[in-house]
């Protein structure tokens, strides 16, 4: 079991629905054509929740994302649905069609419509065909379950090619609070947001207000820090649902209690992110740029992910060639303020850790251990900018040949 360092987190199995009154369900209602892929997810709490999202920066945006945040914005909801196979973005009748997921989920929970978030996955400007998700009511219905998170976290699923599931449990008050979270997300990944839809639940009591100010402030260094291939999806989205069932005081400002919350969020979202970075497209190894010195947070976070999304860099680390110099050209290029004559490099893994660069030129080093260390599944890049006491980290894989299978008959 992991323990999160610095506070009492301990993360626990259930995903979703480990926090209290939370049922999930993951079903195959026929939009992929394998019967063997579930492609319908529903989450449901037992009360209305405190309710907040965030959602892409891309201009061109899913209908679902225009349909929820109608539908959230007065803070509340109370399930979701999710389909896969088809991203229902770019259509003429996607608002409409994405209305009627809310329906149809409004009916299978007993709730109003408005107080449903909905989300779509998967290829974009094909119409979705809402058929198949009416005609599921009955298979959704029976198939809620308070073990449901990890069926729910496989329909989400597009080219994954595993489920991303993390639940945890921490104090507050007193009270034991539960957070669960599932997301899926492999390819068209990138800061600012990706294809990649994650949803979160918690029993514990906060205001859509708070709620909202520590999803936006986490996202920040979590899933804006995570990049596969550049490409900024259409369809991202990143909700909570928060319904009290804890039974800890009300969180309605900042204070010690938004601090611990804030911090169990921050644990689930970067669990998640790692997740999805290790699980790009066609990926074999885990990059994490580690970026220390900055003279602020913010050029810290530029240099770590131009990094990271540096494709150069990428196919060489796919290659285990520890090209020192791909990383400094991304430093260079990236638009952060800095003094490259300062710039201290070393790549780490399992296998050890190596020195390949100091104040921005190149150090004798031996390229057996350096192959040896970046064979790993596992890859830091670790630079110090000796500049300040800002940092950042972001995550990412490495560029194979896969990558560009997968996306060449990526709709056929």
């Amino acid at each position: 079991m992991k323990v999160a360092i610095g506070l009492n987190i301990k993360y626990i199995d259930g995903g979703v629905t480990a926090p209290v009154g939370f049922t999930a369900a993951g079903v195959h209602c026929g939009i992929r054509k394998n019967k063997s892929k579930s492609d319908l997810a529903l989450i449901l709490a037992d009360r209305r929740c405190s309710a907040a999202a965030v959602y892409t920066q891309n201009l061109v945006k899913g209908s679902p994302i225009i349909v929820t945040g109608q539908n959230i914005a007065d803070g509340y909801a109370q399930a979701v649905i999710c389909n896969s196979g088809n991203a229902n973005t770019c259509n003429a009748d996607g608002e409409e069609k994405a209305m009627k997921m809310c329906e149809v989920a409004a009916e299978v929970c007993g709730i109003p419509s408005q107080d449903v978030i909905v989300a779509s996955t998967g290829v974009i400007g094909q119409i979705l065909p809402i058929e198949p998700i009416i005609h599921a009511k009955a298979l959704l219905k029976e198939s809620l379950s308070a073990t449901g998170s990890s069926d729910a976290a496989e329909a989400i699923m597009t080219t994954d090619t595993f489920k991303k599931e993390f639940a945890l449990e921490f104090t507050l008050q007193g009270k034991t609070v539960k957070m669960g979270g599932i997301a899926k997300g492999s390819g068209m990944i990138h800061p600012n947001m990706a294809t990649m839809l994650c949803f979160i639940t918690t029993d514990a009591a906060i205001s859509p207000a708070m709620l909202q100010k520590a999803l936006s402030a986490v996202i920040e260094d979590t899933f804006n820090m995570v990049s596969v291939d550049g490409d900024t999806s259409t369809n991202d989205m990143v909700s909570v649902l928060a319904s009290g069932g804890a039974g800890n005081d009300l969180i309605d400002r900042v204070n010690e209690d938004y601090a611990v919350f804030k911090q169990a969020l921050y644990s689930m979202n970067e669990s998640l992110s790692r997740e999805i970075a290790r699980d790009g497209e066609g990926a074999t190894k885990l990059l994490t740029c580690k970026v220390t010195g900055g003279v602020d947070k913010k050029n810290a976070r530029i240099i770590a992910k131009s990094v990271i999304t540096s494709s150069l860099f990428k196919a060489a680390m796919f290659g285990g060639d520890a090209n020192w110099g791909r990383v400094l050209c991304a430093i260079g290029y990236s638009g952060a303020s800095l003094s490259i004559d300062t710039v201290r490099l070393r790549f780490a893994s399992a296998s050890g850790e190596i020195l390949v660069c100091e104040r921005g030129a190149g150090v004798d080093f031996s390229e057996e251990i350096a192959a040896e260390i970046l064979k790993e599944k596992e890859i830091e890049i670790l630079i110090d900018l000796e500049d300040g006491n800002e940092n950042a980290t972001a995550f990412g894989c490495d560029l194979t040949y896969d990558y560009v299978k997968i996306n060449g008959d990526y709709r056929t």
